[in-house]
């Protein structure tokens, strides 16, 4: 099985901790879509599996017509060998989904809504630069949840002078409205962002990772008691409702990326396309793919492996280990993780390494810890 990514290159105005690739200016949508639909087809010999996941990501692909999402889906059914019932993922900013819009997007293949909601509050959501307020964002999933049954919401925690209760009040919000699904992540700070900017002169107080911490607890602790389970560092759902297509990634399946600085994955090998609309739209007019494309290591699939792994619920499988990578490389994991296991933040289960409670918030640094360099 294997996934596909459309990475749509538009946003209606830039949030300020954003460092994703998109633009503004919309004069060059119509060629963009054409040339998607190009790349899709220029492509089509790269994927043997069928399809099980279709996600539109961005940028902010809720500021495509119903029309323009429906024609680069006919162009993977026409291309792709698709499963009978794919999760199909539609990123969307809560001010694109008007009630009418909602209506018309649940009568087309489009069968999940990830909703960048970030905060339910004003004030917060004026610092991100976000374009829509907190009470459109409640009208929205109000209506959704009429029409969708599978929705994500994105949450944004760790954000300066935001106190626990308010954080709670943010998570609350979200179970009130009966959410299935929650992606939620610690504001971080990108090069050459407004955010970055305005930290260094001094008009947006510096980021305190000791808040960060205290809120992902609170966000632990929250979920649990409504019973969602956190499959993910960053991911927490209710029954059936997991990311199908995020969980292609953390588990090594192939995926295909298309639009301008999308990532594609192959057992072990990894392209991307150039960040530049421009340069990308006049490649594939040449019929030439505008990526750059890199062999990995079996060091470099041994870390993501080990980097995804300990991310999820389902850890990392020693046995596994051994047999994709060897016994040198089992030692090496074994060896390296003691000092973690003694100090709470790995455990092993059934032959299963994995991140305790205490070490998930460190988990990025303790994976990095345990690569082979």
């Amino acid at each position: 099985m294997a996934g596909i990514y459309i990475h749509i290159p538009f946003c209606k105005q830039a949030c300020h901790y954003c460092d994703f690739h998109f633009s503004t200016s919309l004069k060059n949508k119509d060629s963009m879509l054409h040339t998607i639909s190009k790349e899709l087809f220029l492509r089509k010999e790269e994927v043997n599996s069928e399809i099980e996941t279709i996600y539109f990501g961005g940028g902010t692909p809720s500021v495509l017509e119903n029309s323009e999402i429906n024609g680069l889906l006919e162009q993977i059914y026409k291309n792709y060998t698709v499963i009978e019932n794919p999760e199909i993922t539609l990123e969307a900013n809560p001010d694109d989904l008007s009630e009418k819009r909602i209506i018309e997007l649940s009568k087309t293949d489009i069968n999940r809504l990830s909703i960048g909601i970030q905060s339910f509050f004003d004030e917060d959501l004026k610092m991100m630069n976000r374009s829509h307020t907190a009470s459109e964002s409640v009208n929205c999933l109000s209506v959704a949840a009429l029409h969708f049954e599978n929705i994500t919401i994105d949450l944004i925690y760790g954000v300066p002078n935001m106190t626990g209760d308010r954080w709670r009040e943010n998570l609350q919000k979200a179970f009130e409205l009966k959410i299935p699904h929650i992606s939620s992540y610690a504001l971080t700070v990108e090069p050459k962002t407004p955010l970055d900017a305005f930290i260094k002169n001094g008009k947006y107080p510096p980021l305190n990772e000791e808040l960060a911490a205290q809120h992902f607890d609170i966000l632990i602790d929250e979920t649990a008691k409504q019973r969602f389970v956190h499959y993910e560092i960053s991911n927490f759902g209710k029954g059936e409702f997991f990311s199908k297509h995020n969980t292609s990634y953390w588990q090594g399946k192939q995926y295909l990326g298309v639009g301008p600085s999308a990532h594609s994955f192959n057992s072990n090998e990894r392209s991307w396309n150039i960040s530049n609309n421009t340069k990308y739209i006049k490649e594939i007019e040449k019929n030439q793919l505008p990526s750059e494309k890199e062999i990995l290591a079996v060091s470099d699939v041994f870390n993501e492996t080990i980097m995804t792994g300990l991310r999820t619920i389902w850890g990392v499988d020693l046995e596994k280990i051994q047999t994709k990578f060897g016994e040198e490389y089992k030692s090496h994991l074994l060896v390296t993780t003691l000092v973690f296991i003694n100090q709470g933040l790995l455990s092993i289960e059934r032959g299963v390494l994995k991140t305790t409670n205490k070490g998930k918030f460190l988990v990025d640094g303790i994976a990095s810890d345990l690569f082979v360099v």
